[in-house]
C-alpha cells in the first residue's frame, strides 16, 4: 500500500512550488536543437566577466587537498571578512550561498504560530523558507514595485519573528535610502530579527544606498546577508555570509550543517576579496551594460524599472510569456517573472556588450513580428 507523501507533508509545504532557476544553456540546447555556443544566457544575474584569475589560481593550488574535509569553521575566510568589516569573527556565519543563510534564519526562528514579514515582488526564497518551517507569510503590497517599509513595519505583530528586506531587491532592482532604513529599523521591535539581504550591494557602491554594516552596532536585531555569487563571480561555488551580533550568529551555528561551505569555495572567496581590480571591472561592465540596455529599451518604446543590481526588469505592458518563448527560440535566455506577480515583465541580467546587443537585436526582431 503506497502512501501519499505530499498529503503527509506539512500543510504549508504542500502550498509550495519548487524554486525554478534560470534555464541552463545545455537544457535549452537539448530542447530546441541549438548550438550551446550560440546561446546567450541573461537569466540568472551571473557575472559575465568569468572567474578572476586570482580565484582560478587559488582553486588550482587547493586541488591536492580534495580528500580532506573543509575547515568547518571557515577560520581564514572569517578572519579576512572580520578585518574588512571591523567585526569579531564570532559575528560571522558562512553559508552555502546567501540562500543558506536565509534558510538557517527560518529554521532557527520560524515555526507554526509565528510569521515572517516581507514585500511583494521580493526574492522567492523568503516565502519558501518561511512556509517550509510551517510559519505564516505576511507579504506586504509593494509601492511602485519597491518595498513599502512603513507598511512592512505596520505589519509586524506579536507573532512576528523575522522581517526580510532586500537592498537592492531582486527581481525588481529597486532600493531604499539611508533615511528609509533608519526610520524602519527604529520601528522594529527589539525581539524581531531583521534580515537585510545585500546580495547585490557591491554593484551599488558610491550610491545613496545604505551600507548595512554601518547599522550593526546600533541594532542587535539586525543581520546583514551577502554573497560571493554576484559581483565576485563565484555563483557556481555557492558561498555567502552573514554578519550579525554574536548571539544571533551563535544561534545560527546551532542549526548550520557541518562543512556547509566547501574547501574550494572557501579559498576562492578569500582570493576574490583580495582582487579589487576584478570587482572594479565588474562594476564598470555593469554600469556600461545597464546604460546600453536602457538606451535600447528607450529606442524600442519600452519602460523599465530603474535598477541598482546587475539586472533590469523591462515592462512589455502585456503578458510577456510569448516574448520570452520567442527569445528562447532564437537562443536568448532571460528570466520570466510571472511567479513574482509581474507577468508583463522580463528580468534581464547585464551581460557583456556583445551579449547585451544580441539580446536587443533579437528582441527588436521579436517585437517587430508581433
Amino acid at each position: 500500500m503506497s502512501c501519499d507523501f505530499l498529503a503527509a507533508a506539512l500543510p504549508s509545504v504542500q502550498k509550495l512550488s519548487p524554486y525554478v532557476p534560470g534555464k541552463p544553456v545545455e537544457e535549452l540546447a537539448r530542447e530546441l536543437g541549438l548550438n550551446p555556443e550560440d546561446i546567450v544566457k541573461l537569466a540568472s544575474n551571473e557575472n559575465p566577466l568569468g572567474p578572476s584569475t586570482h580565484v582560478c589560481t587559488a582553486i588550482a593550488e587547493a586541488l591536492p587537498e580534495l580528500t580532506r574535509y573543509p575547515d568547518g569553521s571557515g577560520f581564514a575566510l572569517k578572519a579576512k571578512l572580520a578585518e574588512r568589516y571591523n567585526v569579531d569573527p564570532a559575528q560571522i556565519t558562512l553559508g552555502n550561498g546567501s540562500n543558506d543563510i536565509l534558510d538557517l534564519v527560518a529554521r532557527a526562528w520560524l515555526a507554526p504560530g509565528r510569521n515572517a514579514v516581507f514585500s511583494a515582488h521580493a526574492f522567492a526564497v523568503y516565502p519558501i523558507a518561511t512556509l517550509a518551517c510551517g510559519a505564516e507569510c505576511r507579504e506586504v503590497p509593494a509601492k511602485n514595485y519597491a518595498h513599502d517599509l512603513e507598511a512592512m513595519a505596520a505589519a509586524i505583530d506579536e507573532n512576528t519573528r523575522v522581517v526580510f528586506i532586500a537592498n537592492p531587491n531582486n527581481p525588481t532592482g529597486t532600493w531604499f535610502d539611508q533615511n528609509a532604513l533608519n526610520s524602519f529599523l527604529r520601528q522594529v521591535p527589539a525581539e524581531v530579527l531583521v534580515i537585510l539581504d545585500e546580495a547585490y550591494i557591491e554593484y551599488a557602491a558610491d550610491s545613496d544606498l545604505p551600507d548595512g554594516m554601518d547599522y550593526l552596532s546600533r541594532y542587535p536585531n539586525l543581520l546583514v546577508s551577502r554573497t560571493f555569487s554576484k559581483a565576485y563571480g563565484l555563483a557556481a561555488l555557492r558561498v555567502g555570509y552573514a554578519i550579525s551580533s554574536k548571539t544571533v550568529a551563535g544561534v545560527l551555528n546551532r542549526v548550520r550543517q557541518p562543512f556547509n561551505v566547501n574547501s574550494l569555495a572557501l579559498v576562492a572567496a578569500q582570493a576574490a576579496l583580495d582582487d579589487e581590480d576584478y570587482l572594479e571591472r565588474s562594476r564598470l561592465l555593469n554600469t556600461q551594460g545597464m546604460q546600453q540596455l536602457e538606451e535600447g529599451f528607450k529606442q524600442l518604446g519600452l519602460s523599465w524599472l530603474p535598477s541598482r543590481g546587475n539586472f533590469i526588469a523591462v515592462n512589455f505592458q502585456r503578458d510577456a510569456s510569448a516574448i520570452n518563448q520567442a527569445l528562447l527560440e532564437q537562443g536568448v535566455i532571460v528570466r520570466p517573472v510571472a511567479g513574482y506577480a509581474m507577468p508583463t515583465f522580463l528580468r534581464v541580467s547585464i551581460g557583456t556588450q556583445a551579449e547585451n546587443q544580441r539580446f536587443l537585436d533579437v528582441l527588436t526582431q521579436v517585437l517587430n513580428r508581433a
